[in-house]
């Protein structure tokens, strides 16, 4: 019996040393792993190309980051859900168009549009049934943009899917809101 008690205490401590290097090999295995994989340049895709999609808010107002610029404007037009989508697309033309100079941003989810001395003139937002264009010395304006405000100076103009777009009167107001002092919001910075 001794003999046996000897010989699986040998054999326990031949085993116990035989698991110790075997785990050290795995331990050295998974380093040299972990190391290949700190220094392998990353199979990363550029962020334009693994860009989430936006979230639509509320009237399928797309939620855009603040940001100064026209990237942020185009990524929030490319984002207005269907027959808006257009809408933005021709509002942005027709401002570029009328003043070639324009400032562009987002703030609060909406494209911001405005000159350099005299600030934000303009903005729009989608809403469920129409995009609305918010023209902030609008009561200056000749004709008044239809739609009343709130706020004694500003103005709207809703565009709904079937309405006709009036690019002339667009511009028009695009025009005058460009050379009036900025009463509402900052100037861009």
């Amino acid at each position: 019996m001794a003999k046996r008690a000897a010989k699986a205490k040998t054999n326990g401590a031949a085993r116990a040393s035989e698991a110790r290097k075997t785990a050290a090999k795995r331990t050295k295995t998974a380093n040299a792993g972990l190391k290949a994989k700190r220094t392998a340049k990353p199979d990363v895709k550029p962020k334009s190309a693994a860009a989430k999609p936006v979230k639509l808010l509320s009237g399928g107002n797309p939620q855009i980051a603040k940001a100064d610029g026209d990237a942020p404007v185009q990524a929030y037009i490319a984002a207005m859900p269907g027959w808006k989508r257009e809408v933005g697309r021709r509002l942005d033309a027709i401002i570029l168009s009328a003043v070639p100079d324009v400032r562009k941003a987002v703030r609060w989810n909406c494209p911001f549009y405005g000159t350099e001395d005299q600030g934000w003139f303009l903005a729009f937002h989608c809403y469920t049934k129409f995009v609305k264009v918010a023209f902030f010395g609008g009561a200056s304006l000749r004709p008044l943009p239809p739609g009343e405000s709130k706020q004694k100076e500003v103005r709207y103009l809703d565009v709904h899917e079937d309405d006709p777009l009036d690019e002339a009167q667009i511009t028009t107001w695009v025009k005058q809101s460009a050379v009036l002092p900025a009463r509402l919001l900052s100037r861009p910075s």
